[in-house]
């Protein structure tokens, strides 16, 4: 069991953990994800690592009400015990210095899009950061994304903050305007697919995390598959990263919504 060391409410919908997992900590990279099931009769969700302190022993998880698990795992309190964190999972993300790297985070895409921000800065990479959401009171980790991006661009629905518009519309500015080597985006499934469908048109390589159904984690049960470039592969053990102008989005989006009615 790890225990819940603080929690902090971002939003009435959207939670941040600091959980205590020293191994994890320890071990965990850019990209990687847990498991996590919050009671012994709870669904497994898996979420991906924010960030990770190794001398406090703590991992950080940012979470989204949505269905009953989430809410679940939300309702839990500091001090509170969460059932099973299993992890680091999947590959971490593949970083080197490319040049100018956009990094596109929309709603809860944001959290796992800091540490790959952060090492894509390490790596001495131009990092301009696009966030995305409904509105300003949606927006997350803002500062932390202008500790270690050499830009930070602002995207809100309903000009709230920022500049009124889709994340694209902020990604195609950065591009009509200089040289971008290379696209990471985390998000909802339809925002990365027209994020892709776009640095598709510009010839910019993309990577995209994806969040689909998981349930074992270790690619045994097949509930995460996705056709990449008309093959079958496993987010949980082949991804989560994935060229995203290879992925079949529109077979994802259709598996995503297969579970709706029941949340």
């Amino acid at each position: 069991m790890n225990k819940i060391i603080r929690k902090t409410e971002f939003s009435e919908l959207v939670v941040r953990f600091d959980i205590e997992a020293p191994r994890i900590a320890k071990a965990r990279k850019a990209g990687h994800f847990v498991i996590v099931r919050a009671t012994e009769q709870g669904e497994r969700i898996p979420l991906t690592i924010a960030e990770a302190d190794v001398e406090k022993g703590t991992i950080t998880l940012v979470v989204q009400r949505v269905g009953k698990s989430s809410r679940k795992l939300c309702s839990l309190n500091e001090g509170d015990y969460i059932q099973d964190v299993v992890g680091p999972l999947g590959k971490a993300t593949h970083i080197e210095h490319f040049g100018t790297v956009i990094c596109a985070g929309g709603g809860v895409g944001v959290a796992p899009l800091l540490p790959i921000v952060q090492a894509m800065k390490k790596a001495g990479n131009r990092v301009i950061t696009v966030l995305a959401a409904r509105n300003k009171d949606l927006i997350i980790l803002e500062d932390e994304m202008r500790a270690s991006s050499d830009e930070v661009i602002i995207m809100t629905d309903d000009g709230s903050s920022g500049n009124k518009g889709l994340v694209t519309k902020g990604i195609e500015d950065v591009i009509n305007r200089e040289k971008v080597d290379l696209c990471v985006t985390i998000g909802p499934a339809i925002m990365m697919k027209f994020v892709s469908l776009l640095t598709k048109q510009y010839n910019v390589p993309t990577v995209a995390s994806l969040n689909t159904i998981m349930v074992d984690g270790t690619g045994m049960c097949g509930a995460c598959r996705v056709t990449v470039d008309g093959k079958t592969r496993f987010v949980c053990v082949d991804g989560p990263e994935f060229d995203a102008h290879l992925v079949d989005f529109d077979e994802m989006i259709r598996r995503l919504g297969a579970y709706k009615d029941m949340e």
